[in-house]
């Protein structure tokens, strides 16, 4: 018979690659929060996650687009996103936008959103790329929830639905930027009631 000993088996190349690009995407998280993006550099990644560079360039082309797939959570497709409808549009909203300044403040992404957010001013392709992967794909999650809801009569028929996702969603990521006022579910609750009375049918 075979010998099927551990010692014997082939070794998995899959589950190797897999493990070496989540140490990957977890040592550029780690890092941007400890150093910075500016003071970010592909070998520091490299040497924190045990790998060389070259397996790093192969996958990536760039430290910023290593951050860019380590920022999408692990599993989701941001294109088949849907916003929740439990048919009250005011408490699936809230539940939304609260789960959005979870995400903003998180320890763990929030130095790499930042850093992505700021390298996007000057990397036109890698802004083009972060909107067309994860940001549109959300914000029509956020019209078709608002279209629904236009449907049963919550959201008045002639509003501009981008419009007024814009007014929910701007708000917390203007807050966020700005860092002038804490970023809390309060003010995402009160961000969604004051914009649901400029939408409601008159």
């Amino acid at each position: 018979m075979p010998d099927k000993s551990p010692a014997n088996k082939t070794p998995d190349a899959t589950r190797r690659s897999e493990r070496s690009r989540r140490a990957i995407l977890d040592a550029a998280l780690e890092l941007v929060g400890e150093v910075g993006f500016t003071k970010l550099t592909i070998e520091a990644i490299a040497a924190r996650a045990g790998v060389g560079k070259q397996t790093i360039y192969r996958w990536w082309p760039s430290k910023a687009a290593v951050l860019f797939e380590a920022c999408v959570p692990e599993g989701v497709d941001p294109a088949a996103i849907e916003l929740p409808d439990t048919g009250d549009l005011e408490a699936d909203l809230k539940t939304v936008l609260r789960a959005t300044v979870d995400e903003l403040t998180s320890e763990r992404l929030e130095a790499a959103t930042r850093a992505l957010t700021a390298e996007t001013q000057n990397d036109a392709e890698l802004g083009r790329a972060l909107t067309a992967k994860v940001l549109e794909p959300q914000l029509q999650a956020y019209v078709r929830r608002l279209r629904a809801a236009q449907r049963t009569g919550q959201v008045a028929a002639d509003i501009d639905l981008r419009i007024a996702l814009e007014l929910l969603v701007g708000p917390l990521f203007h807050r966020w930027q700005t860092r002038t006022l804490p970023l809390t579910h309060a003010y995402a609750d009160t961000v969604v009631e004051l914009t649901l009375r400029g939408l409601a049918p008159r």
